[in-house]
């Protein structure tokens, strides 16, 4: 008896990228991980440009103002802080926690265009949000065309 196997090079090429991806997650997970010391997280930014400013919006959920530290040093904007951990009471036991924990850094180099001594920070609702204006000078001026 012979049997007739329908060959489909697409579910082969597929399986194969499963299996790639895979291994690709796995080796990248391995090696972060031991470069990350436990207990760093790296909250997400979003960086807003405008004509006059550059906006940057840090998630930073359920931190107090005075835990975040922001400081300009040698063009390099520096947000650092800490994400601590409380457990609310003795009765809780947590099933699982996703959430990050733990200290955090994010460095971002300042362009020349950004004047640093009218930097301005505010926090609310868990969204730091940091307004670098940039230099009257930088800002472009449109010129007109004169028509003879």
């Amino acid at each position: 008896m012979v049997y007739h196997v329908k060959w489909e090079p697409f579910r082969d090429l597929m399986a194969m990228q499963d299996r790639m991806t895979r291994l690709f997650d796995e080796t990248l997970s391995r090696i972060f991980k031991e470069e990350a010391p436990r207990g760093v997280w790296i909250p997400p930014v979003d960086i807003i440009e405008r004509e006059k400013e550059v906006i940057l919006k840090v998630d930073l959920p359920e931190m107090n103002q005075n835990e975040i530290d922001i400081k300009v040093e040698e063009n390099t904007l520096i947000i650092q802080g800490e994400r601590r951990f409380i457990k609310e009471s003795l009765e809780e036991n947590h099933l699982q926690i996703e959430r990050p924990y733990g200290n955090f850094r994010r460095t971002f180099a300042l362009p020349r265009a950004i004047d640093q001594e009218e930097i301005k920070a505010s926090y609310k609702d868990g969204v730091l949000r940091i307004i670098l204006p940039r230099k009257k000078e930088v800002i472009p001026k449109q010129i007109s065309i004169e028509t003879n």
